[in-house]
């Protein structure tokens, strides 16, 4: 049973920067894709970022291009997010996820078979 654990999560001003990790187990994670997802308050889950464990091939949303760099670490099987020039807009709870690889497409979660509990992200203006 795959198991992920988001950390990292806080309180930050707008520009600053955050690094959630996402520490996975019980897989075996060159068959994934890992996945960091945001929901705010009355909005739905949105896609941020995705990584396929066995190239690195990376994907984007277009509101954080440039902004945030999704990474993994195959020693210590995490995925980790770094956001930096974080924006109010940015606020959200972040969870991380695990697709397989010849699953569904990366952006849309119900490709997503396991998920994290969340971490909360707060920027202040």
């Amino acid at each position: 049973q795959v198991q992920l654990v988001e950390s990292g999560g806080g309180l930050v001003q707008a520009g600053g920067s955050l690094r959630l990790s996402c520490a996975a187990s019980g897989g075996t994670f060159s068959m994934y894709g890992l996945g960091w997802f945001r929901q705010a308050p009355g909005k739905e889950r949105e896609f941020v970022a995705a990584i396929r464990w066995n190239d690195g091939y990376t994907y984007y949303t277009d509101s954080v291009k440039g902004r945030f760099a999704i990474s993994r670490d195959n020693a210590k099987n995490t995925v980790y997010l770094q956001m930096d020039s974080l924006k109010p807009e940015d606020t959200a709870i972040y969870y991380c996820a695990a697709k397989p690889i010849r699953g569904g497409p990366y952006y849309q979660s119900p490709s997503y078979d396991y998920w994290g509990q969340g971490t909360q992200v707060t920027v202040s203006s």
